[in-house]
């Protein structure tokens, strides 16, 4: 009835409403242009959106590399000067020693839980009841009491004791096993993944493949969960170390901040005991003898076999360099720094060969690619060609540049150290060959062949690993070979990107699955996920480019000899990419960064006209500002070493001691006197200690269209 009624009405329509019908071939031509337009607004959203990755990404690298670099600094003045004011506090950041008492049974019943206390509370062995109700407790942000974190990391290292470097796992007694890549803290997205999987059992069995930690506000919650599930059931949990698995990492990224902020009492030894569970985690996972689960990745010097034998445990820190170490030098003390450390010093050693300043970008990478060439040939040849042994890509000594020579280790403990570097801190990438790591400043970048040769040589045919966030949450690459997981949903920004795990059963084949934690990501379109992750990433930017100013200004002015204000974009692009190093399509960025002359040019002045000073100091010269710009993440992990109990206090005393080694480490030259001057200047209440988070917050870039809060006003 219903056809007969349209079919009714379409023959009585009227003439003038049958005219108005489009043609077909009108019609055709609408929905040509309408596609076309859609095509390019999606082009365009997606170049966005590329970039916007670009940008983050090459951000974080950048702060990895400056890490490894200052971790490469300590380790030189530790290995040298080891006389220097200071050096016993390095040597405690890098050769930390774990009070005797902490590994005595019982030590934490010393530690009164007070009545009052309304948090989860365990007993050991711990049962299901122990775990669900730690969990339900974190989920009501409640935290666990100090007592029984300290038992918690107790009981985990004795089990971890135990443990193997490669854990052996089988999918004969279970349906599947789900792999999980980095959470970085984000106790909501470990929540989910529990909700949405399963929690850990005999018939779900989990691999969390490394950084638990860091980043997050949620790192203690997440990785005290992981260990009470670890804890309940040993055969079914399975955690392998990650590169933030790492106290000089934590040091930087927030997780030391974290504990010290949760448990004032008692974080000094949760900190300690933390440090060693961590590097008694397993490297590797096995899966069926046929999948290998590390963090990051090969080289093509990895060794399984060495790997499943060596001492884990002596690697307390991947950026802790062996004292062999390296023939050139990214950042050395300029003399006069060194003349003005020793002289507060008189029994400072005076043997010591003097190093040389280099450009603070050249990071701990090695510069050695003869690699490349052999690397490349071999890949079309057979596979036992192949696999012959390569030239060596790991860190050696004359690729890396942060520490002077000094006695060479044992040739099994440097290679062991090498090993773990690789396993902690590769990326795959599309090119065959295996080379320095240059983006993160830290192990390498592997090809295809390299991965072939490994599977092939182990008898596997899959590696799953994570280290690298990806916007779908996974990344299959090598010709499906290598897949990357990655676990934490908005990573950079809210709905940068996606959360995943992936699922293998006994056909070992993976089945991703996907997330993202955040009920306003889902009311967001399209455009405006891209738009919001697009601000984040250009004010990010802006801020770097702002840290940058004088060196970018010289960068111009070189191109600009009579002081027009203008450069070309060509000029442009290339002065911002020598002095910043991204690798970013900086003409793609140039319409949100700068401004056009009338003639085409860019007004390079205008780079900058919209960011200034957090707390302008009249004590203060420009160009040390810009220092503390520029560099007050290193400041901060130096403050972090000096002060002992984390209080955020540092006396004047502290203070000048962190501006030694900080002016050592940059080889910048400044006087003592400067130094009591900018201390003066910042002990507002004039009672002799300085509040270091108003310090940093003084020097900190602030958007001139945003208050001091962060806010942006109307």
């Amino acid at each position: 009835m219903g056809c007969g009624a349209s079919v009714a009405i379409e023959t009585h329509m009227p003439r003038d409403q049958a005219a108005k019908t489009p043609s077909p071939a009108l019609t055709m031509k609408a929905a040509v242009l309408i596609q076309g337009w859609y095509r390019r607004y999606m082009a365009r959203l997606e170049m966005r959106r590329r970039y916007t990755w670009n940008i983050f990404t090459s951000i974080e690298y950048a702060g990895e590399q400056d890490q490894l670099q200052l971790s490469g600094f300590f380790s030189f003045m530790l290995d040298n000067f080891t006389q220097l004011q200071g050096s016993d506090l390095i040597s405690q950041l890098l050769e930390p020693v774990v009070e005797p008492w902490l590994d005595r049974e019982l030590f934490y019943d010393s530690i009164l839980v007070p009545e009052s206390y309304a948090g989860p509370r365990l007993s050991f062995p711990l049962s299901v009841s122990d775990t669900n109700g730690l969990l339900n407790a974190f989920k009501d942000q409640q935290s666990l009491h100090a007592r029984y974190v300290l038992q918690l990391l107790y009981e985990t290292k004795k089990l971890l004791q135990h443990m193997p470097n490669i854990v052996q796992l089988s999918t004969s007694y279970t349906k599947e096993i789900t792999i999980c890549g980095d959470l970085h803290g984000r106790l909501d997205d470990l929540l989910l993944i529990f909700y949405k999987n399963g929690l850990p059992s005999a018939e779900t069995p989990y691999v969390f493949n490394g950084d638990f930690v860091d980043r997050g506000k949620k790192s203690v919650e997440v990785v005290v969960l992981l260990f009470a599930y670890l804890l309940l059931y040993p055969d079914h949990m399975h955690l392998n170390r990650g590169n933030h698995e790492d106290h000089i990492m934590n040091l930087r990224y927030g997780f030391t901040k974290e504990v010290m902020q949760k448990y004032k009492s008692n974080g000094r030894e949760i900190l300690q005991l933390f440090q060693d569970v961590f590097s008694l985690l397993p490297v590797a996972t096995v899966i069926d003898g046929k999948v290998l689960v590390v963090h990051g990745g090969i080289s093509d010097q990895t060794d399984l076999d060495l790997l499943g034998s060596m001492d884990r445990h002596k690697i307390k820190s991947a950026l802790r360099f062996p004292r062999h170490s390296l023939e050139q030098l990214a950042v050395h003390p300029s003399s006069k720094q060194l003349k003005r450390m020793r002289s507060t010093d008189t029994s400072a050693a005076t043997t010591t060969p003097r190093p040389q300043l280099r450009k603070r970008r050249c990071a701990l990478n090695r510069q050695d690619t003869s690699f490349s060439s052999s690397s490349s040939s071999s890949s079309s040849s057979s596979s036992s060609s192949l696999c012959s042994p390569p030239t060596p890509c790991g860190f050696s000594p004359s690729m890396h540049c942060n520490i002077l020579p000094v006695s060479p280790l044992p040739e099994q403990e440097e290679q062991e150290w090498k090993q773990m570097v690789d396993i902690l801190w590769s990326d795959p990438r599309s090119q065959d060959g295996c080379s320095p790591n240059t983006f993160r400043g830290g192990g390498c970048y592997f090809g295809p062949d390299v991965t072939r040769c490994l599977l092939l040589r182990h008898g596997l045919q899959l590696m799953v690993r994570s280290h690298q966030c990806k916007q779908e949450g996974y990344e299959l690459c090598h010709g499906g070979q290598v897949i990357t997981i990655f676990s934490a949903s908005n990573y950079y920004e809210e709905g940068s990107n996606r959360g995943a795990y992936v699922k293998l059963g006994r056909d070992l084949l993976p089945r991703f699955y996907q997330y993202q934690v955040s009920p306003s990501t889902r009311k967001l379109t399209l455009t405006q996920r891209v738009c919001a992750a697009e601000d984040s990433a250009l004010r990010a930017l802006k801020e770097k480019v702002f840290a940058h100013r004088s060196d970018l200004l010289a960068g111009f002015q070189h191109f600009d000899q009579t002081n027009t204000g203008r450069v070309s974009l060509s000029e442009w692009t290339q002065v911002l990419e020598s002095v910043l190093r991204l690798d970013l399509p900086w003409r793609t960025l140039r319409p949100r960064l700068a401004q056009l002359a009338s003639d085409g040019s860019v007004d390079y002045q205008s780079c900058f006209k919209d960011m200034g000073p957090g707390l302008p100091l009249a004590q203060v010269t420009p160009g040390l500002a810009e220092t503390l710009f520029r560099y007050r993440t290193d400041i901060e992990v130096i403050f972090n070493i000096i002060d002992k109990d984390h209080s955020g206090l540092i006396s004047m005393e502290e203070f000048r001691h962190t501006w030694r080694l900080f002016s050592a480490h940059l080889g910048v030259d400044v006087t003592n006197g400067a130094i009591d001057d900018l201390a003066r200047s910042m002990d507002f209440n004039k009672d002799g200690s300085i509040d270091f988070t108003e310090f940093l917050e003084a020097f900190r870039v602030v958007h001139k269209l945003e208050g001091r809060d962060g806010q942006r006003k109307d």
